[in-house]
């Protein structure tokens, strides 16, 4: 049996694979590049690019091997609204599809699908269990949905598939809408939030999101949707609150009538100027959290980060990097 992670070389996959390394499985990662992460040299790795069908002849999968789909496009770098569809459903949706016809190929038939909780769009009731209404705001969530739905055409089909819709993941690695953040805290300028910033904010560790895929393993791929999610997030102002503090900065948070805000990025979005992504501002000052009870129940699931110890570390990453710029910048500069 193999465990074959595509997007292996992404976010969640890196962390994944080493993780199964640990249990003495053997891992194949298969992604459209190829780093130097240090778990390569103890995996098969496979150059494919899932939006193209027929590369899939150089991946041989077995019946006994198990799937794992971390390839995704993400919300980061913001697209304007006429190239959504074409930047996110190539590789969320259709290379999704082409997974799952070489799994029946094969005759595989358990599998793990990262989607996300932006399926969900307005929160109707909070917190929100895996049963809340379905109903995405953008592309990027639409996406999503309809791998969904094409997840549950395989497992009528006999597959076993499990389907994690994690909340914003963070950890090493990835910053996207939180450097805009940090840069606002580093140089003292007012933070400003979307609405009261009484609402919580829920995060989930990239390190968590690895260990909920192992678990699916562990628990035979149960056929369900999971969302992953933080225990107990706070508010958006204690979350900002605490980082500005942390950092030693002088900002200061700043709230704004939510529905005028969103009206002003709106617009912005409509004349393709945008600096958020409706499926982010759109559901900012929402009673969204996301209840994590069922994977719990069904694999044994409990995230173990909390959002105030992930923000910090994100920004220590932040700090870190500008740091080592700012040092090869003075390393580059001639000898006068």
């Amino acid at each position: 049996m193999k465990h074959i992670i595509f997007g292996g070389d992404g976010f969640v996959g890196s962390h994944l694979a080493p993780k199964l390394l640990e249990d003495g499985q053997e891992v194949v990662v298969v992604d459209v590049k190829n780093s130097d992460h240090t778990h390569y040299s103890n995996v098969e790795h496979i150059q494919l690019d899932i939006t193209d069908e027929t590369q899939f002849s150089k991946l041989k999968i077995d019946a006994d091997d198990v799937i794992y789909n971390m390839a995704a496009t993400m919300l980061s770098p913001l697209q304007i609204r006429s190239k959504r569809y074409d930047f996110f459903w190539p590789v969320n949706f259709h290379g999704a599809g082409n997974i799952m016809k070489s799994m029946d190929k094969a005759g595989a038939s358990k599998f793990v699908q990262f989607t996300t909780d932006m399926v969900y769009g307005h929160t109707i009731v909070s917190p929100q269990t895996e049963d809340h209404p379905i109903a995405p705001l953008g592309e990027y969530g639409a996406s999503k949905w309809a791998t969904e739905q094409e997840c549950h055409r395989w497992r009528d089909r006999g597959m076993d598939i499990s389907i994690f819709r994690p909340r914003l993941i963070i950890g090493p690695g990835r910053l996207g809408i939180l450097e805009k953040l940090f840069k606002l805290i580093d140089i003292n300028l007012p933070v400003p939030m979307i609405g009261s910033g009484k609402a919580p904010y829920q995060f989930i560790s990239v390190y968590d999101c690895a260990e909920a895929a192992r678990l699916a393993w562990k628990a035979g791929f149960p056929n369900g949707e999971y969302n992953l999610g933080s225990l107990n997030p706070p508010s958006v102002r204690e979350l900002l609150g605490g980082l500005i503090q942390h950092a030693g900065s002088h900002s200061i948070l700043l709230p704004t009538p939510g529905f005028a805000v969103k009206k002003t990025l709106a617009f912005l979005d409509l004349i393709n100027m945008p600096i958020m992504d409706p499926e982010q501002y759109l559901i900012a000052d929402e009673m969204c959290v996301r209840e994590t009870g069922r994977a719990k129940k069904d694999m044994g699931f409990v995230p173990k980060d909390n959002d105030m110890d992930m923000l910090i570390a994100a920004y220590k990453e932040y700090r870190a990097g500008k740091t080592g710029a700012q040092q090869n910048n003075l390393n580059t500069v001639p000898a006068e």
